[in-house]
């Protein structure tokens, strides 16, 4: 099943709230989580991870994407606090079907660990992977998946299919959608948009 986490972006928050809970779970080694703060964190080693944070990162790569006339998704590939990969939908420019931001990040990622299993990882992508990647992240045994906008066309985390939740499948990703849902979602139909108003598809 996914989680649907609410995105906090919009509204107003006061640092010193969110500073202070940080510093309450790595002092007392804690999980970090209360309804009223903007962030899903969650301890790993010491370090809490914000999701918003990591997602902030994978928009400026999707940024990155749309700037070269590529469809704006961008992913990034973190364990214990460090960044491993971070890349975008390179399709165009490599003239590759595959080259979606996440199997390019996967393939950052096990470089940097020398090893195929990313087992501790944590993907995070601006749009709910398709089927060919959902394959690529349950092959690489990511360990979690944090995406943007769901996608009701080609999603295979939860609206087409749930491929990484299937219990015939010999293993499980956890999946959390709709971090910053919404600017995930606008980059992504302002760039159509624009496609459609130029007359290309």
């Amino acid at each position: 099943m996914v989680r649907q986490e609410k995105s906090f972006a919009s509204q107003e928050f006061p640092r010193w709230k969110l500073v202070a809970l940080i510093d309450y779970a790595i002092d007392y080694g804690r999980f970090a989580f209360s309804s009223d703060v903007p962030h899903i964190c969650r301890k790993v080693g010491k370090l809490v991870l914000i999701h918003e944070e990591y997602m902030a990162i994978a928009l400026a790569q999707a940024e990155e994407a749309r700037s070269v006339d590529e469809v704006p998704v961008g992913a990034v590939i973190v364990r214990e606090g460090i960044i491993l990969a971070a890349a975008h939908n390179q399709r165009e420019q490599l003239r590759d079907p595959t080259a979606h931001a996440e199997m390019i990040a996967i393939t950052q990622a096990a470089t940097a660990l020398d090893s195929w299993r990313l087992e501790g990882c944590s993907l995070y992508v601006t749009l709910e992977p398709c089927p060919m990647c959902a394959g690529a992240i349950l092959q690489a045994r990511v360990s979690q998946v944090v995406f943007g906008a769901a996608d009701p066309k080609a999603g295979a985390v939860c609206s087409l299919y749930q491929l990484l939740d299937d219990e015939r499948m010999n293993h499980k990703t956890e999946a959390i959608g709709g971090v910053m849902s919404e600017q995930c979602g606008k980059l992504l139909t302002g760039f159509f948009a624009e496609k459609r108003r130029i007359g290309k598809k």
